[in-house]
């Protein structure tokens, strides 16, 4: 008989299978709407486990010294190009003396993960709880598991000295524009932003540096906070340069 595959759930630290798998996330019932007032004992409660989030992920990340969070879909094959890109991303950076941080999941953070070991590199995970089968990719050394999307965005730029983005769905571009709304309004500093594949990103670069622009919705200088190359190698020059800028890291 072929081995039972029995459906993982990770909740925050906690492992559930079978019946024990709920039926919504943390984050769900967080957002979800209040019909009675029984969230006035919740809420205050559910304070404490958010706090024991941003306690473990401070804990475990103080130490993992300069990084650069890459993110991309987690859908992208072994086989694609842009998890080729991903993985060369990964031991370019770990070469560089930089950890590579991702979301933990398949796909190109699997392969900057992989990149990042293969190069003797130290390669980090922050997973999130969703409704959908999830778990660690094997190249992750540290990982840490949140349920709460929040908790984990903080720690992406909190320890990140920049980000590199690959092509990827509504979670990539959350990141890329929580980053840049955070540089545009000077909540973080000095932070080089860079999307690889300008096949993939040019509908939406040249949207911004259009209709967004030419409305005044941003100014001319906002459009700099965007690098767009073609190949791992460009990409992790701009970091390189930036680090010799900054000081920041041995790259």
């Amino acid at each position: 008989m072929p081995p039972i595959r029995r459906r993982t759930y990770r909740k925050g630290p906690v492992l559930l299978r079978g019946k024990q798998i709920p039926t919504e996330t943390a984050d769900a019932r967080l957002l979800k709407e209040q019909k009675d007032v029984d969230w006035l004992h919740s809420d205050p409660w559910r304070v404490m486990r958010i706090q024991a989030e941003f306690v473990e992920g401070f804990g475990a990340l103080a130490t993992v010294g300069p990084a650069i969070s890459v993110f991309g879909s987690a859908r992208t094959a072994q086989d694609h190009q842009y998890y080729a890109f991903a993985r060369e991303i990964g031991s370019l950076l770990a070469e560089m003396n930089l950890a590579v941080i991702t979301g933990g999941g398949p796909g190109v953070m699997e392969a900057a993960n992989r990149g990042a070991v293969e190069a003797g590199g130290t390669s980090v995970g922050l997973g999130i709880e969703l409704p959908h089968e999830q778990g660690m990719n094997k190249w992750v050394d540290l990982g840490i598991n949140f349920r709460y999307f929040f908790a984990r965005k903080m720690m992406f730029v909190k320890y990140s000295l920049g980000f590199i983005v690959l092509p990827g769905g509504f979670g990539t571009m959350d990141e890329l524009f929580e980053a840049l709304t955070l540089v545009q309004t000077h909540k973080i500093k000095s932070f080089p932003i860079v999307l690889v594949g300008s096949s993939y990103w040019g509908g939406l670069v040249d949207w911004v540096r259009g209709p967004m622009l030419a409305e005044g919705n941003i100014s001319s200088s906002d459009v700099d906070l965007i690098h767009v190359v073609e190949t791992p190698v460009e990409a992790t020059e701009i970091i390189r340069k930036f680090c010799r800028e900054t000081n920041n890291g041995d790259c």
